[in-house]
């Protein structure tokens, strides 16, 4: 098949004519001819499809063209053409976009009521073919901007209940796009077209929210059945917009957004990882908000709560620790997958006493078995001690401070959960090795030792965090001379170990845990004569 002869005859061939030459193209391309599809002069096409839509031709005919133009836009050097403000208006007018026109909204719904399904399909396959040139190209991004595409996307939002499936989800995906290229249409999108209410609403609509507070939503029905998949699949680009969005201050808004989140993290759709990857949107989306609005989360006292925690509802917070739980057995992309719900609960439990508590007993129950190291085994906080070491540093940090949080930030506390060992990264990173506390002022309500903690506690080795089998003594047939031979080789690794009085202090405190003290006292001497303790 030669391209050149398509070329030269779309020129002049009949709408029937240029419709067959472009579906055998098509045809073609879909087959896999990787090879003819490269080295044929894609550009020239571009613009020839571009010609024959600026002429009056029946929509099977326009969708063929726009098919063929969404399999060129994939190629971000054939763009030139699509990427001027006559190309971007054609395809914006063929996705029904109405940027800057009087009474967009009720013409917009009206056509929208009258579409036959071909037409139907003409704007799914515009609106396909402008995601991938937005994506693509920044010079189509940039005259996104100066035709208003975002006010038209806005437009469109007004006509969400009225949706087909695929309009509404490359319509959200299209905002997706450009509110994430373009930072400088978030601000317009916010203030300007109120792209922050209109999203919420569609939530409102895809989820099927029915309030009964002011941010409340009535609880699914557990009798219900899952969540459509195309409803997911729109409120995940929902949520993809708004996340854009959210660096605004309107305090109501977000609480509103909080509240649907809530809802949507109650909800199941049909499969189980399709209902992880809606939580992983809402988790990033709850992130952005301000911190003071996540009491919407619990706030619920139409649905109950548990007095234990002051009557607030914790389906959610216990929804995000599952979730939170199986991000760390999948054992891998940890950094994406699992830091955004680290942060999100420990921003929550530092800041609202409720979430702390509940996530506390849930993590770092009362201590009973002291036998086994704290980053050995398979409860939640066995597993958040494991990534205390991991090789990822914002990995690690995010866990330590995490469960620091829990603590309190008490660093009692955290080593009792701990040990030395795993916590040390923390705590030299926040000056702590001498102990006490962080700056966040929490209530003064003590935690409780189990009486079996309380027995074990003179027995726990303090760099592992557990009850240690007993050990001979390795200096215990030393005589004095030899001892304080041994301290003289351990003061001077310190001198070549160390650079900084903090690294010496770990040094130190673990070989004094090691050796249950006797030696300690001719270190202390000797780095005492030298000045460094």
């Amino acid at each position: 098949m030669d391209l050149n002869n398509i070329l030269s005859q779309l020129e002049s061939a009949n709408e029937e004519e240029n419709e067959k030459l472009l579906q055998q193209y098509n045809r073609e391309v879909s087959r896999g001819s990787a090879g003819f599809f490269l080295r044929q002069p894609k550009q020239t096409l571009c613009q020839s499809v571009l010609s024959v839509l600026g002429r009056q031709v029946q929509p099977s005919c326009q969708r063929t063209c726009l098919e063929t133009l969404r399999i060129l836009s994939r190629d971000k050097r054939v763009l030139a053409p699509v990427a001027t403000r006559e190309g971007m208006l054609t395809l914006g007018g063929m996705a029904r976009l109405h940027a800057g026109e009087e009474g967009g909204d009720n013409q917009k719904g009206s056509q929208e009521d009258t579409q036959s399904e071909e037409e139907e399909r003409v704007v799914v396959e515009a609106l396909k073919c402008l995601c991938n040139v937005v994506y693509n190209s920044p010079a189509a991004q940039q005259v996104s901007v100066d035709v208003q595409l975002a006010h038209g996307l806005c437009t469109s939002l007004h006509t969400a209940r009225t949706w087909h499936h695929e309009v509404g989800l490359f319509t959200l995906r299209l905002l997706f796009l450009l509110s994430a290229l373009r930072p400088d249409v978030r601000g317009v999108l916010r203030r300007e077209w109120h792209a922050l209410r209109l999203l919420t609403e569609v939530l409102e609509h895809t989820l099927d929210v029915r309030w009964v507070g002011p941010y409340e939503a009535a609880s699914p029905d557990p009798q219900a059945l899952p969540m459509p998949a195309e409803d997911n699949e729109r409120a995940m680009e929902a949520l993809k917009a708004l996340f854009n969005l959210t660096l605004s201050d309107d305090d109501h808004q977000f609480r509103l957004i909080a509240a649907i989140l809530r809802h949507l993290l109650m909800l199941k759709t049909e499969t189980e990882e399709k209902t992880e990857e809606a939580h992983s949107h809402a988790v990033n989306l709850l992130n952005n908000l301000p911190v003071s609005c996540l009491d919407v989360l619990i706030d619920v006292p139409v649905q109950g709560g548990l007095d234990k925690y002051g009557g607030k509802n914790m389906d959610a917070v216990q929804v995000l620790l599952d979730f939170m739980e199986k991000r760390i057995d999948k054992g891998s992309n940890y950094k994406e997958g699992l830091t955004p719900v680290l942060s999100l609960l420990t921003e929550g439990s530092r800041h609202h006493r409720e979430i702390r508590r509940y996530i506390k007993a849930q993590v770092l129950p009362p201590l009973t078995d002291v036998k086994i190291r704290p980053e050995i085994g398979t409860t939640i906080r066995n597993k958040l001690v494991r990534l205390m070491t991991h090789v990822d540093m914002g990995v690690k940090q995010t866990a330590a401070e995490f469960l620091f949080v829990l603590c309190k930030e008490s660093v009692d506390n955290l080593l009792k959960y701990t040990g030395y060992g795993n916590a040390a990264g923390l705590l030299v990173a926040r000056g702590l090795l001498g102990g006490g506390r962080g700056e966040t002022q929490y209530s003064e309500d003590e935690d409780s030792d189990t009486e079996e903690y309380k027995s074990a506690k003179p027995f726990i080795n303090l760099i592992t965090g557990h009850v240690e089998e007993p050990m001979p003594n390795p200096i215990e047939e030393m005589t004095e001379e030899q001892k304080e031979y041994e301290a003289q080789k351990l003061v001077n690794m310190f001198d070549k170990l160390t650079t900084s009085a903090s690294a010496a202090q770990i040094i130190h405190i673990i070989y004094c845990s090691l050796c249950k003290g006797p030696l300690c006292i001719y270190v202390d001497l000797s780095l005492a004569s030298r000045g460094q303790r």
